[in-house]
């Protein structure tokens, strides 16, 4: 999908305080623009909130699912954007803490975006969700990665052979990518199998073998 210079300038000329709900940097927007755009087609994208990403995303993208509260006036402002191309934004309005649960997924991702709510545990719960669904070589984009709790997602994240970080953007936004390395199945424990959790768990191996090998020089039973 191609987006002209003169529209990405439109969406990055509305004010920081175009809704009262804050909004992503114009370097953030270009950053989307730049990958989006190294991706080839977009036939799916997500985001979680909405604002002047969205506007973007509908440019972009040939269908953008946007799970979304109109808090500050977020969804309004965007849904009455002249700058909006609505026949590809489908909107799912409510608290994502419900929506994304209970929405019926029928494909997968090439970007998905998160910048829901921002409080514990909620940016982790759209996490949960979202990312079984991106396609291999799709990007997966953290907002707010400042704020300290979205920072350990971040790091969390950062240390899963599923994704490769890409950049980050003033500090504030990251970038992964999909890799091809097998899916975490959410509906399992795994816990040994998390990057984050690697250092801790061969730490443990290593302590049972010490005990193993201890246990057996004294002809303790090991069973």
């Amino acid at each position: 999908m191609k987006i002209n210079e003169q529209t990405i300038q439109a969406i990055e000329a509305l004010p920081g305080n175009w809704h009262a709900c804050g909004t992503i940097s114009n370097s953030v927007l270009r950053v989307i623009v730049k990958h989006a755009l190294s991706l080839g087609e977009i036939k799916h994208s997500l985001e979680t909130g909405s604002g002047r990403s969205t506007l973007l995303f509908s440019h972009l993208s040939e269908d953008h699912l946007v799970f979304a509260l109109d808090v500050g006036e977020s969804v309004c402002k965007v849904r009455s954007s002249a700058l909006l191309s609505s026949k590809r934004v489908r909107y799912v309005e409510g608290p994502t803490q419900k929506t994304l649960p209970q929405f019926q997924f029928s494909h997968k991702f090439q970007v998905a975006l998160i910048d829901g709510p921002h409080g514990y545990p909620f940016p982790d719960l759209e996490y949960f969700y979202i990312y079984p669904l991106i396609e291999e070589g799709g990007l997966l984009i953290i907002d707010d990665i400042r704020i300290p709790s979205i920072k350990r997602m971040f790091d969390i994240i950062n240390a899963e052979h599923m994704f490769e970080l890409v950049e980050i953007v003033d500090r504030n936004t990251a970038f992964f990518r999909r890799t091809s390395a097998q899916l975490i199945d959410p509906f399992s424990d795994s816990w040994w199998n998390n990057g984050y959790n690697q250092d801790h768990y061969r730490r443990i191996l290593a302590k049972d073998t010490i005990f193993s090998r201890i246990k057996s020089a004294f002809g303790i039973n090991v069973s």
